[in-house]
């Protein structure tokens, strides 16, 4: 009987692996969580969605004890490892299975090169060379000690726990040298960030001296990476000449034909990237990335080079971050950090010996860091606790500690055990760096740098105004001094109303107006000046202007909330350059100057739960009379107008101030806001006015000018009465009524 020769049964066979995929799915009793190479996305996405559930939810915990995100992203790495969760039967051959590990790889590495690029765009040289000498200083005597100990401590670890044909024992003391001298910048940017210790020498000298200490520790990781992957000693000098050659063809042609690229398409102008730049920059990531990789180093590294070319001018880098730094953050690096976790077993230092090696690779690391770095700082000129808060902020770890270990798991110098022990240093220095900072140097020692104040006039006395005399009891002084908080662009209306209330008359006779001819002999144009009646200076003035009316002046303190994401981060270390361009101060000195009324502005980048405390020391700093924060309720306004065609509606301002009905737009706006200006009424010095403004109906026009003044109060009537006197005497504008009344508990007994 004939038979199909074996050619024909094989084409049948490959034939029947191509046949079409049964599409039924769960439908069909598929099981979702089954890994398939034809399908990978289905095991992705659950292995994603628990990632993030688990690392944002410890995020939120560790959040309200002031700890940096890192770690609860670590936290949650090991967590999913084999420490935790991996211990429960199935749970790692199911959610984790092997075959699926070099995809979620795969993505958490590319997540790794972006995350790279956004670090070297937060490299401020800038910020290095104001304090060149101090950084230099503390940075290099703050690698060289932890450097010498790590390679002391890295003997007995290696005798112990090293197998000797896996890892050389000089490339052991090198790897561990590095990874116990390193510091975490972007962790530490954040640090110094929530802590609000940009403004103080001790955070700008921390962040110089980080910056040092994160180059010069990528340059010594990424000559161990070149002696690990160099077969001779010839070979490792020639993949270190190219990496330098790289680095010097980037850093020069390359971004001076970015630059170029992005002055000709307009970013550099408008302060944003083009769809083209921002296909560009990417491009020129992977491609760095790229590079470094086949020449025998690290991708990482080439996407740090890349992210040195990025401008810095007119918040060019801030714009192009904030389109990528979600997705990072969010998305890619906590795949990254829970590669890690499944690689950290804590479960293996299950003996004595094992933590005793633990403990000491803690103390050494963090001893070698902290008199490292705290002891030239005492030396340059700090005092005991800014040299301690100096050294303790230096000997945060984070992120960076991770990848460095990570790259010598991968390379076979650390094994999993030695790996779990760096890895247990790495979060314990990491976690205490806050707490401990705040410890040894509290609020009530920071010394911050009082921010460079922009005003379009002369500078104006502090003192108060005007004083009534004939006052058996003394002069009442009048308010003159005036505070605006802006925190959004809807505010400006508001603000802008008040600054028109406060304009000073202008300067005429009382009995006349002045006549200006101009024009020759053919043609004559008269320019009139209005008259407006002037008040007599009294007695005692020192601060009034030449026509007798109370000098006024507004200081305008503009807050920018500060969140999690770097390019926030990067606001906050460049304040002071923000406050000269930033939209809303800008709009407020003009307007004032067009008012002839001096405004002085001031800006702080801080987190949404200390405005409140911003606003007091910055009025206890300036001494204000007043502190007005304004209220918009444009929006439901302009709903309810929108409902009701006559343009006549019965909105109520206070509904979302005192807790009373209001629509679903100011129950929602107006709940974070609401508390913040609850707090600055209990903690602020001077008195507060909440200034609401309900905005212009559809139908009124320049016909229906003037406005209708409503003025409850809460308090001693004698604040009210300065107040009513003051705008009284500098009010120009009209108004056709003003109603004042006091506000009381319907239980008060007064």
């Amino acid at each position: 009987m004939g038979e199909f020769s074996d050619t024909f049964l094989d084409l049948g066979h490959d034939l029947a692996k191509r046949a079409a995929r049964e599409q039924g799915g769960i439908l069909s009793g598929e099981n979702p969580a089954h890994f398939d190479t034809a399908n990978p996305i289905r095991i992705w996405i659950i292995q994603l969605i628990l990632i993030v559930c688990m690392t944002q939810g410890l995020a939120l915990l560790f959040a309200k004890i002031k700890q940096p995100r890192v770690i609860a992203e670590v936290i949650g790495g090991i967590l999913l490892g084999p420490t935790a969760f991996g211990r429960i039967p199935k749970f790692s051959a199911t959610v984790f299975p092997p075959q699926s590990l070099p995809y979620l790889s795969l993505v958490a590495n590319i997540g790794l090169c972006l995350f790279m690029f956004v670090t070297a765009m937060e490299v401020d040289i800038a910020v290095f060379k104001r304090n060149a000498k101090k950084s230099v200083v503390i940075s290099v005597a703050g690698m060289l000690l932890p450097f010498g100990v790590g390679v002391a401590v890295a003997v007995p670890v290696y005798h112990e726990f090293v197998n000797p044909d896996n890892a050389s024992f000089g490339l052991f003391l090198l790897f561990i040298g590095v990874a116990i001298s390193i510091t975490a910048f972007p962790v530490l940017c954040r640090i110094l960030t929530e802590l609000n210790l940009l403004d103080t020498h001790v955070g700008i000298t921390t962040l110089s001296s980080a910056i040092v200490d994160d180059v010069t520790a990528w340059i010594l990781l990424a000559l161990t990476v070149t002696l690990i992957n160099a077969s001779d000693g010839l070979t490792a000098l020639w993949i270190l000449l190219t990496c330098v050659g790289w680095i010097l063809f980037v850093i020069f042609p390359v971004k001076w034909g970015y630059r170029w690229l992005a002055r000709r398409s307009g970013s550099l102008e408008n302060g944003t990237p083009t769809p083209f730049m921002m296909t560009v920059t990417m491009l020129l990531v992977f491609v760095s990335a790229f590079f470094t990789d086949v020449i025998g180093v690290h991708a990482i590294f080439g996407a740090f080079i890349a992210g040195l070319v990025v401008p810095r001018d007119n918040g060019f880098s801030i714009s192009l971050l904030e389109k990528i730094e979600d997705l990072v953050s969010i998305l890619f690096l906590p795949l990254y950090f829970t590669l890690s976790g499944l690689k950290t077993d804590l479960g293996l230092l299950n003996d004595g010996t094992a933590w005793g090696y633990t403990f000491l690779v803690i103390a050494v690391a963090f001893l070698g860091k902290f008199v490292g770095c705290a002891l030239p700082a005492r030396l340059m000129g700090f005092n005991n606790r800014e040299a301690g808060a100096i050294g303790m902020l230096m000997s945060c770890k984070g992120l960076v500690e991770l990848i460095v270990l990570n790259i010598g798991l991968a390379a076979g110098i650390l094994d999993t055990k030695v790996f779990s022990m760096f890895v247990m240093m790495a979060v314990i220095l990491t976690f205490i760096t806050s707490p401990c900072t705040i410890f040894i140097y509290p609020e009530r020692f920071r010394e911050h740098i009082p921010p460079n104040k922009t005003s379009g006039e002369a500078p104006v006395s502090r003192n108060r105004c005007r004083s009534v005399s004939g006052n058996p009891a003394g002069p009442i002084s009048l308010m003159t001094r005036f505070t605006v908080v802006l925190s959004k662009v809807e505010h400006l209306p508001a603000v802008m109303t008040l600054t028109q209330f406060l304009q000073p008359p202008l300067k005429s006779s009382p009995t006349k107006s002045k006549a200006h001819s101009i024009g020759g002999s053919d043609e004559k144009v008269d320019i009139m000046e209005p008259s407006t009646p002037t008040l007599s200076p009294l007695a005692g003035n020192a601060s009034v202007a030449s026509d007798g009316t109370p000098r006024v002046s507004i200081d305008a303190l503009r807050l920018i909330e500060l969140t999690e994401r770097t390019s926030a981060v990067m606001r906050g270390a460049a304040a002071e350059e923000l406050a000269h361009r930033d939209t809303l101060i800008s709009v407020m000195r003009t307007f004032g100057h067009l008012n002839r009324i001096p405004v002085s502005s001031a800006l702080s980048i801080i987190p949404q739960d200390s405005f409140s405390s911003s606003v007091t020391s910055h009025v206890r700093e300036t001494g204000a009379d007043l502190v007005v924060i304004p209220w918009n309720s444009a929006s439901s306004t302009i709903e309810e107008a929108s409902q009701n065609p006559s343009g006549i509606t019965t909105h109520n301002p206070f509904d979302a101030i005192f807790g009373g009905r209001s629509s679903g737009a100011d129950r929602t706006t107006a709940i974070n806001y609401s508390q913040f200006v609850r707090r600055v009424f209990v903690e602020s010095p001077s008195d507060v006015a909440l200034f609401i403004d309900r905005g212009l109906s559809p139908l009124e026009t320049s016909a229906t000018y003037g406005q209708h003044i409503f003025l409850p109060f809460v308090g001693v009537r004698m604040t009210v009465l300065l107040f009513l006197l003051s705008f009284s005497c500098v009010c120009t504008r009209p108004f056709r009524r003003l109603l004042c009344g006091r506000k009381r508990r319907m239980d008060s007994k007064r």
